[in-house]
């Protein structure tokens, strides 16, 4: 056997040494989808060897894929001859490879990149389709407790932290945005605003910790009350707004009044004591006669010191009474 000979068959063995040690999963297919070549990497954390894959449908193989989206995948590098990109951000992984990352050993599987890449002959025939795993379990886990944190800091920034309902700031937010979607849309919403009948008394009488566990129980109650579609806030001490969307005037006092009673039923355990409170609430439907989302919460603090003139514990819808 010449040299040259030789110095092929070993480059030969340098190249299938590389492939099987790559830090990289490679796997190629042809058009049948039948395996040709499965790496060392892809054996390691499958646990199958390539000698039992080899002319195997992948599909078959691993009935767990996505096959209907990797076929057209395939098909499309096929037929265009241009590698394709997965992020695992559009899809966290192909295979279901469990996770073996020394920084984020709690992650639930491998996330993966993937890389589809066309496979020339000597004839310019794109017969095989190369298959690159990457693992990025660490930099997606990276990315997703930024976002989680992220998210976390954005949620309190809009929180009332006694409540955990939304603070006056945000709670304003969503009442501009619902004026401006009701002149976009026309759907009615309602909007109801709140406060505890002698507050001052109860936080005079039994202290301020007392007062908290008041505004805690009555902010519970609101939650229980409403709907997920609604916006709750404290917007301030003692007093809670509540925007009922695509609620007219009447069924916004129904719900005030079940709210109403609610409330009324509610008994607050602190000590050795027993605490009651009750609520005067204002209604106000929004029409097209507010010019400002200012005037529609004008309108429901009216009907709000409507009920406290009715002797409190009472609900008032703006414009019943003029």
């Amino acid at each position: 056997m010449s040299s040259q000979n030789f110095q092929e068959i070993d480059e030969l063995h340098w190249t299938l040494g590389l492939i099987q040690n790559l830090e990289v999963g490679l796997v190629v297919v042809d058009r049948a989808g039948l395996i040709k070549l499965w790496n060392g990497f892809m054996e390691n954390h499958s646990g199958i060897s390539g000698a039992k894959l080899t002319d195997h449908s992948i599909f078959a193989k691993f009935p767990e894929l996505p096959c209907r989206w990797l076929k057209q995948k395939l098909e499309s590098v096929f037929l265009l001859k241009n590698p394709a990109y997965i992020s695992w951000e559009q899809r966290p992984y192909l295979f279901h490879f469990k996770s073996n990352r020394p920084i984020t050993g709690s992650a639930p599987f491998m996330y993966q990149n993937v890389t589809l890449i066309p496979l020339t002959s000597p004839t310019g025939e794109v017969d095989h389709v190369g298959v690159l795993i990457y693992d990025v379990t660490d930099t997606a886990i990276g990315q997703i407790e930024l976002q989680q944190a992220n998210d976390q800091l954005k949620a309190l920034s809009r929180e009332d932290r006694l409540t955990g309902l939304n603070n006056r700031g945000y709670w304003e937010e969503c009442l501009n945005q619902e004026f401006e979607r009701f002149h976009r849309s026309q759907e009615v919403s309602s909007l109801v605003m709140f406060d505890i009948d002698h507050f001052k008394r109860v936080n005079d009488t039994y202290g301020h910790q007392a007062g908290d566990e008041i505004i805690r129980a009555v902010a519970q109650g609101l939650k229980e009350q409403a709907r997920k579609t609604d916006f709750l806030g404290r917007y301030g001490g003692e007093e809670f707004g509540a925007i009922l969307t695509g609620t007219n005037g009447e069924n916004a006092m129904l719900f005030a009044e079940r709210l109403r009673a609610r409330i009324e039923a509610l008994v607050v355990p602190y000590g050795e004591h027993q605490l009651k409170v009750t609520i005067s609430l204002g209604v106000s439907e929004l029409n097209y006669e507010q010019q400002t989302p200012v005037e529609w919460l004008e309108q429901a603090d009216q009907a709000l010191y409507k009920s406290k003139q009715s002797g409190r514990n009472w609900v008032s819808l703006y414009g019943d009474y003029n």
